[in-house]
């Protein structure tokens, strides 16, 4: 027994090892893909190679791939394994193959209910509602079988205790091992953003400030030329058109500077009550002109230091960024509500746009990326810039047609 539950344990550990060696950092797509041959070929192992006991009974851990699959990937990733699952129990045939079938569509019913909510919850709940999961699947499957039976006699109890501490015992591990990985590249993806703002912010400072030197001095040159008497009209539209370019480049080099480090007279003590009323009410005509009403709510008592020109453009590119995503499906509600949670202040912007795909939200805040056919990807860059400086997190949640959710987390 011990043997062959080594060899199951093996099994499962197959996807997730594979995966990580191999297809990490392929698109997520790619790798839900994988993710699913993987884990139906892990349970069609698992049912081949069942763990028997010394009194006769057998059973196998199928139910712990399909568990995770339909947890993490709801009934659209989890159908596949459920046809899988089903053909090969009838292609093998034999007693309780009804039974087998029977509930395995419960549990395809009902597991992948809770998908959704499941993904919303911490690393630490979803270790503990996974096994809970796994323990209930197989606790129920007992009982039918005792139903079955018709007795409990020790044998039966025997298998009820086995069968009870390996799916409990085993998923725990998975589950520890899953999000462990997922922990480990949330983690690298925030130290790679971090370099990035910083290369892209140390640049900004080094560069915009030689660059904005002479184009003053060369805006000031051209100001007084156009005020000569000796040239003609056709040579003043010369000098307007060169002076709009100059201020144009003068703006992009302001938009580098504001990737800089926060700069010490603009620097505030404050719950961002004053910045976050007056970023809403500055793009309230914006809104309007799109058709998207503006809710706004304030409900926070905690301070924090913070570049108050940082903060502000970063809102205003977010909510900016929202009113857009909404204009070419004739308007919309933006909600923006700033509270605090445990010692946190919490800013949550949504908006009930256009949304974007998982590989989108993955590319948010690189350099020269935008969803936008016309965008540069410097306004979500500065955001998770001015973030990044006062230790905060950006986490996005979005679906396709259904709109976007920004919700920024900072310590105090």
């Amino acid at each position: 027994m011990f043997e062959t539950l080594l060899l199951n344990f093996l099994f499962l550990l197959f996807p997730v090892v594979i995966v990580l060696i191999f297809f990490e950092n392929r698109p997520h797509s790619y790798n839900r893909k994988i993710l699913i041959v993987l884990s139906a070929v892990t349970m069609i192992l698992c049912i081949a190679k069942p763990i028997k006991l010394e009194i006769g009974f057998i059973f196998d851990l199928r139910y712990i791939p399909f568990i995770i699959v339909a947890l993490y990937g709801g009934y659209k990733n989890v159908l596949p394994l459920y046809l899988i699952l089903n053909i090969y129990r009838f292609y093998l045939g034999g007693d309780g193959t009804i039974y087998s079938f029977l509930f395995s569509t419960a549990v395809f019913i009902l597991v992948p209910l809770v998908s959704k909510k499941f993904l919303k919850l911490n690393s630490k709940s979803r270790k503990i509602v996974a096994t809970v999961i796994s323990f209930l699947t197989m606790g129920v499957y007992l009982i039918i079988l005792s139903i079955i039976l018709g007795t409990l006699d020790r044998q039966f109890w025997i298998l009820t205790f086995h069968a009870l501490t390996t799916y409990v015992g085993v998923m725990s591990i998975i589950m520890l091992l899953i999000e462990q990985i997922i922990t480990n590249i949330k983690n690298r993806d925030r130290i790679l953003q971090s370099e990035r703002l910083n290369v892209v912010s140390e640049l900004a400072a080094s560069v915009s400030h030689e660059i904005r030197n002479p184009l003053t001095v060369t805006s000031g040159f051209l100001q007084l030329l156009n005020k000569s008497k000796t040239i003609t009209q056709k040579e003043k539209g010369y000098i307007e058109l060169s002076l709009q370019e100059l201020n144009r480049a003068e703006k992009i080099v302001s938009d580098y500077l504001s990737f800089a480090k926060p700069q010490s007279e603009n620097m505030l003590y404050s719950n961002m009550k004053v910045e976050s009323e007056y970023t809403k009410n500055l793009i309230i005509p914006y809104a309007t002109i799109h058709q998207v009403e503006v809710q706004f709510s304030f409900n926070n008592s905690l301070n924090k230091s913070y570049d108050r020109n940082q903060i502000q453009q970063c809102l205003i590119n977010l909510y900016k960024n929202g009113i857009e995503a909404m204009k070419d499906s004739g308007g919309g509600t933006l909600f923006i509500d700033i509270s605090e949670r445990k010692q946190n202040i919490i800013i949550r912007i949504q908006d009930t746009g256009i949304g974007m795909t998982k590989e989108e939200i993955s590319r948010l805040g690189k350099p020269y990326y935008s969803t936008k056919e016309e965008g540069t990807g410097l306004g979500m860059l500065m955001a998770y810039s001015a973030i990044n400086k006062v230790k905060g997190i950006i986490e996005v949640d979005s679906e396709k047609g259904k709109g976007t959710t920004f919700l920024i987390t900072i310590p105090t």
